[in-house]
This record gives C-alpha cells, structure tokens and sequence, in this order.
C-alpha cells in the first residue's frame, strides 16, 4: 500500500486585500497541511499538481516561504513531485522558472514531458544527475508522470499523453498522473472546462489516480479524478466552495481518498442587508454594523476573519449618502476582523409608505411628505409635523396666498428667524411640494 498527499493551488504571495498578514495566511496554510496530513501522517511523497505560486515572478519572501515548507519535508525524507500551473509556468520562450530553481536545488522533483517529441521520447524518466523528466518510479510501488499547463489545448495533449504512457516500460502497480486543469460542470464562466469523456483515454492508458488542479473547489469523479481545490480561499467567494488536501491510499482494493482541511484557515463571513425602503440612512447604516460586529465576534477568541458585507435593495435616501468607506471603517475598529470588505448595491426609491387602497389625494400627499422627511437625518424627528406643514404650504399656494406670507408659513413651520432661511426646507420635500403646487 502506498500513501501520498495531493494538494494544488497554494498560491504562495497571493497580494489581495492590500494586507501582508493576508499573504502569510497562505505560506500558513501549505505549512500546517504538510505537518498534520503529510509528516505526521508518514506519507510516502507529496505531489503540488500546480500553482504553488501566485505569480511567475515572486518576492524573496514568497521564495523563502516555499523553501521552508519544502526544507522540512525532505528533512522527514518525503520526496515532491510537481508540475506547473497557469500561475507559476515559464513564460514561453524561457528555460526556467522559480519551479525549475526549486527542482534543481533537490527541494523538489519537477515533472515536464517533453512535448514537441515522439510519443516514444515524450516521457522520459527521471534523471537525478539532470534533474529533470517527465516520469518517475519511486519505491513505494507508485508511477507519477508530470505534465505541463496546456490551456486550450488540453484535449489533444490528453491524447498526446495517453499514447506516450502506453509506450512506457512496465513500471509499479499504481500510476498517479498530475494535470492542471479542470472539469465542465463544476463552476460557472469557466471556458475551456473539459468533459469528462476527453478524460477517458488517460483511463485507458492505465492512470489510476488523476491528481488534477486549477479549480480552486473540491470534486471527485467517478472514483480516479481528484481535485482537492486550493488550501486557501482567494476571494470571499470562494469561501462556499469545499476545499482542502487529498491523503491518499492506493492498494489493491483501489482508491482511498479522504479531504482533509482540518488545518490554517482564515474563517471569512458573509453578511447580507436588504433594505426595505423604510430605513433612514442612519437606522441602515446601524443595522448593517451590528449585523457585521455580530459576524465577526462569532471568531472572537478563534482566527480573526474577513467579512464581506454586501447591502442590498432599496432606500428612500439618496444612495450615494451613505459613505461606504466610513462605514468600513466603523466596522473594522468596531471588531477584529482582519479585513472588511463592503458592498453595496442599492436602488433609490421614492416612496416608502404603501399606499392602500381607497385613500384620497390628500392622504397620499400626506404620507409622500412624511415619507420623504423621515428619510431626511435632519427631519426624521419630526416627520409628522413638517409633513402637515408642507400639506398646508401647498393649500395656503393654491389659494392664491403671496409670497410673503408663504415665506411666513415657512419660517413658523421650521422655527426660522426670518424669510431668508427660507432654503433651509429640505430639498427633496420643497421639490416635490413645488411639483404638487403646480398640478
């Protein structure tokens, strides 16, 4: 029986969300899984099916990050074998990447086919005085054939390779072929996604584990693909998605593969605000604290998270009121969160109230201002109030009263020292009184 980790898309100096303790949640993340799941676990190798790294050109950081982790395997004298990924490949054109620099320092075996040749000369085994191969037998009875990033196109380098492990000599029991790409039907816009059926000829061809990458989400097919999904979320989305590293047995009795993500993860929250229309811009920005603090303090004495806030629907204020980046800010000194990410995407509407049937003019006049007012910060106290004043400005217009005595009302109705404050009448109601007026 042999027994191996599989793990993809670690991402190492993944940059987002302008925090370098975000970054190191990564490096975090590959060092604890290969403690728990591949040293203490005894595993007989750990094959990466790409992206170790989120960039071709990396930090020294992100560089010593990967060594350390990969120092202390070959320490517990467990052997990598790798293959790159979209993120981490050699531009075109190029000889080496940080992948090769890897491999060529014994931290790790870098599986490359050799794919312009011959199906006879495609995959070539591994070659320790070169450090390099497309195949490699180890000693716990397991053949694993490393491939390259092929993008679009995949399905004929799947045929490609089908046919070059046909032409290799009789090797171990088992073969693990590592291939960084992904299955249709597993998350939306991805183009380019193969169908299982373009899977088969690797089948044929005698693979009976398919270490795949790429997709950062947990799948499993018809019990010989395998994606483990990244060890950690890039994005908030992601944080739906299953994900995690394969430990796998292969014996007579076929595959044994367990998810293991019981180790580093940054916990992120998502919280969703629906706004009813009814809120004021302070009662909306209130509620949308508390809903975050109350996600956040859930991790309290746990890892601190990212939480998203995302707040929807629709308000009787002014969208563009409510100053987004303030909010955040609120937020994040309000708990220990390690990022808080707010979105926002609301429609104005212009009025809260429903209206019932059989209401006259007068009363639909009547709750439009009180609406409006209520939605003012400055008014909302008194919203009943101002809304009859407004009802009765409009009567007192229409009647044919001047306009100093209009001003008059005006100044009574708002506690004013004088005609010239006039302005000082919220716009939105003083609009729509003038539309009213004009009816």
């Amino acid at each position: 029986m042999a027994k191996f980790l599989h793990i993809a898309d670690i991402h190492l100096g993944f940059d987002r969300y302008d925090t370098p303790e975000r970054t190191k949640d990564f490096f975090r993340a590959l060092q604890t899984v290969l403690e728990r799941y591949a040293i203490e676990e005894g595993v007989d190798f750990v094959a990466i099916a790409g992206d170790l790294f989120e960039h071709r050109n990396i930090k020294p950081a992100t560089l010593n990050q990967a060594q350390v982790c990969l120092q202390s395997l070959k320490d517990a004298n467990i052997p990598v074998v790798a293959i790159e990924g979209n993120h981490d490949n050699r531009p075109y054109g190029t000889r080496t990447s940080w992948l090769k620099y890897l491999s060529e320092w014994d931290l790790l075996k870098l599986l490359e086919p050799n794919d312009g040749a011959s199906a006879e000369h495609r995959l070539t085994p591994w070659d320790e005085s070169t450090r390099s191969g497309g195949y490699i037998d180890l000693p716990c009875g397991v053949r694993v054939i490393g491939s390259s990033w092929y993008g679009a196109t995949a399905p004929r380098a799947i045929e490609l390779l089908a046919e070059a492990i046909q032409d290799l000599p009789t090797g171990p029991d088992h073969t693990v072929l590592l291939f960084h790409h992904g299955l249709e039907g597993q998350i939306s816009r991805y183009a380019g996604a193969l169908r299982y059926s373009e899977l088969l000829p690797l089948k044929e061809a005698g693979v009976d584990y398919l270490a795949l990458g790429h997709i950062h989400k947990n799948y499993t097919a018809e019990g010989w693909v395998f994606n483990p999904g990244s060890l950690e979320a890039n994005n908030v989305d992601e944080s739906r998605f299953q994900r995690g590293a394969y430990l796998v047995e292969l014996s007579a009795k076929g595959v044994d593969a367990q998810l293991k993500s019981d180790y580093f993860q940054r916990p992120i929250e998502r919280v969703e605000v629906v706004a009813k229309g009814q809120e004021s811009l302070d009662e909306l920005t209130e509620l949308a604290m508390e809903r975050a603090i109350a996600a956040a303090t859930k991790h309290q004495n746990d890892i601190p998270p990212i939480v998203e806030l995302k707040i929807t629907g629709q308000v009787g204020f002014d969208r563009l009121e409510l100053d987004t980046r303030r909010l955040q800010e609120a937020i994040k000194a309000s708990c220990d969160a390690l990022v808080v990410l707010v979105k926002y995407d609301v429609e104005d509407v212009a009025y809260q109230t429903p209206l019932n049937d059989g209401q006259n003019r007068v009363e639909i006049e009547q709750s439009i201002f009180e609406d409006m007012l209520t939605a003012h910060r400055d008014y909302k106290s008194r919203a009943p109030e101002l809304a009859q004043g407004l009802t009765d400005l409009k009567d007192r217009q229409l009647s044919g009263a001047d306009e100093i005595a209009l001003y008059g009302v005006v100044e009574t109705l708002l506690g004013l020292d004088g005609p010239a404050q006039y302005s000082e009448l919220p716009e939105a109601a003083s609009d729509s009184s003038t539309d009213l007026l004009s009816t």
